[in-house]
């Protein structure tokens, strides 16, 4: 008999009601008494990124698709760093020379460094975020269409690194100490390495519990300017072809070999599908200790690539009911996430899609099969009006329960902000739901003046910007600057942070973390994707409300290998080192 669902429901009557004040564009929850707040502190943090999509009226088909970038802590002192991806000028109106191109942009962290504390930044109401632009100073000259980032120390030097995605070829970039990044592309793979065609997310994973990083690469269409076609409206205006006017793309697998190189596996592990995708994640979604991968096709069936062991995949999204939504259609899915949003100690689903299409959430059953509960928890009924790129679960109010952001921006013209003038008639509202502990959503940006104003926005991460407890929000606009949101939570919520660290001193992407109480548990995975282009914290911060003050924390490393630690102290980050817990049983792959 199947697991009886634990997500929210909701009465028939009140769902008719719901889905037509969602298809008319009413919002049915603006009348709850839910509070969060999240402030603008773009230009106040020294941000001043603004992405460039080289639209100049010719309609390349790449302009409506980014932009992306990544938090990390680069040099190594404990906050987070910026990296935020650029765009360039295209077709006849390239600005020709290199040094009049726009170029990627790196933003050191400095708000430690200052003297307000998290104490005297709530009573005044002030702000300590503090960013330097660090492009010049770290030697970084990337010039390029950029799309995405993805973080993770691939060599095992401690250091963390970058892999850009672009249109055209990809870029590998080695973090040297904290000093510069260095451009072993060449050097580092076989060629494959630096992708063709139009690249989108990519996730740096431990595939098969070796200690070392490999690589999954995203490729959407197989799409160059010189294939570039021109497509119009229902009126015959210029507007952005749709997928379908290009051929689909194969992704693409790297095996780190852990000498610093990486070999081109896509074959020989089963790759073997086109896709056009755009958004990508990974874990273990059917409990057997093996990192599967799924990915969020555009306007085709999505991928669930289950790890068979020995570096061999299956595709079984389509069995395992993730393919397709509940009525058996194919969406134009863009950015996904996947967490334990039923504190059921499983990985559910959720995807952005088009407008007129539900966003939508799958639940997991525990054993990786997949119902599509979209309809049942509001979360689709309150998308249909918008057209969703990237998406984020995160504890914004720090009560244990995943709250979740949507970054929103049309790939069709909106006719009233054509009429109006707009150079760039794409703008919609992002997203921001609050989990009611789960009996519900609530849908809270309308309530934030400076989270409200439209914006092409595509990649979102959050991340405890000034170290202070709670997550913070970055959101990438597309032909945009980029904003930087301060979350400024009074609130006595006790929460924990938790930094893993392998054996080789880098952050365990893939650790499994359950944290046990006298009152619950909650579950969470260390991974730095974060729904569409962007990377996100790499670390966990929980709220401790559903657990209690003191709970077991039990890590499964990507190993295997299984420890745990005891009476570690609320309210503040601790760094877990494997190797230093108490051992447990190891959870082997079989």
């Amino acid at each position: 008999m199947p697991r009886q669902s634990s997500f929210f429901t909701i009465a028939p009557a009140a769902f008719a009601l719901l889905t037509a004040l969602a298809c008319s564009g009413g919002r049915p929850d603006q009348g709850s008494t839910r509070q969060a707040v999240l402030i603008e502190r773009t230009e106040t943090a020294g941000i001043d990124f603004v992405h460039e999509n080289g639209g100049r009226g010719d309609f390349y088909y790449v302009e409506i698709i980014g932009s992306g970038g990544a938090l990390l802590d680069f040099d190594g002192d404990g906050d987070l760093d910026l990296y935020a991806v650029q765009g360039a000028v295209l077709g006849t109106h390239d600005a020709g020379a290199r040094g009049n191109m726009p170029r990627d942009r790196f933003f050191r962290n400095e708000s430690s460094r200052t003297e307000s504390s998290s104490t005297e930044r709530q009573r005044n109401a002030t702000s300590s975020l503090r960013f330097v632009d660090a492009t010049d100073a770290i030697g970084l000259d990337q010039r390029g269409y950029g799309m995405g980032v993805a973080t993770g120390d691939f060599n095992n030097d401690g250091w963390v690194d970058l892999y850009l995605t672009q249109l055209g070829a990809n870029i590998l970039l080695r973090n040297v100490q904290g000093k510069h990044f260095e451009d072993v592309t060449a050097q580092a793979g076989d060629g494959a390495l630096a992708g063709r065609g139009m690249s989108t997310s990519a996730a740096f994973v431990d595939l098969d519990g070796d200690g070392w990083l490999d690589l999954y690469v995203v490729d959407y269409l197989r799409y160059d300017l010189a294939s570039d076609k021109a497509c119009f409206d229902m009126v015959g205006l210029r507007e952005y072809c749709g997928p379908q006017s290009y051929a689909p793309a194969r992704d693409s697998l790297f095996r780190n070999r852990g000498d610093g190189t990486f070999e081109t596996i896509t074959t020989s592990a089963g790759i073997d599908r086109d896709g056009a995708g755009l958004g990508v994640v990974t874990g273990d979604f059917d409990g057997d200790g093996r990192i599967d991968i799924y990915v969020a096709n555009d306007q085709a069936p999505n991928h669930l690539w289950m790890n068979a062991g020995d570096f061999t995949f299956v595709e079984e999204a389509m069995i395992r009911g993730s393919a397709v939504d509940g009525q058996g259609r194919a969406e134009a899915s863009m950015g996904v996430d996947a967490v334990d949003l039923d504190h059921d100690g499983d990985l559910d689903l959720h995807m952005t899609h088009l407008i007129s299409e539900t966003n939508t959430l799958y639940r997991n059953d525990g054993d990786g099969y997949f119902e599509d509960v979209s309809l049942q928890t509001l979360l689709g009924t309150q998308s249909l009006r918008w057209t969703g790129f990237g998406c984020a679960f995160f504890d914004l109010d720090r009560n244990g329960w995943l709250d979740l952001v949507v970054a929103n921006g049309a790939v069709r013209a909106d006719p009233t902000l054509r009429s109006d003038g707009d150079p760039f008639p794409y703008r919609e509202p992002n997203l921001l739901f609050l989990n009611d502990g789960g009996q519900g959503w609530t849908e809270v940006g309308h309530t934030m003046p400076a989270f409200g104003p439209l914006h092409v926005s595509r990649g979102v991460t959050p991340g405890d910007l000034d170290n202070d407890g709670d997550l913070d929000l970055l959101v990438f606009n597309n032909r945009g600057r980029l904003q930087v949101f301060e979350n400024p939570l009074r609130t006595a919520n006790p929460w924990i942070g938790l930094s893993l660290i392998d054996r080789h001193g880098r952050d365990a992407l893939g650790a499994k973390v359950t944290l046990r109480g006298s009152t619950g548990k909650l579950t969470r995975w260390l991974r730095t994707t974060s729904g569409f282009l962007a990377a996100r914290d790499p670390r966990l911060l929980i709220g401790l409300e559903p657990v209690g003050l003191t709970p077991s924390v039990e890590v499964v490393w990507p190993t295997g290998e299984v420890e745990t630690w005891s009476a570690l102290m609320s309210d503040r980050y601790h760094r877990l080192v494997e190797g230093t817990g108490d051992p447990g049983a190891q959870e082997g792959r079989p």
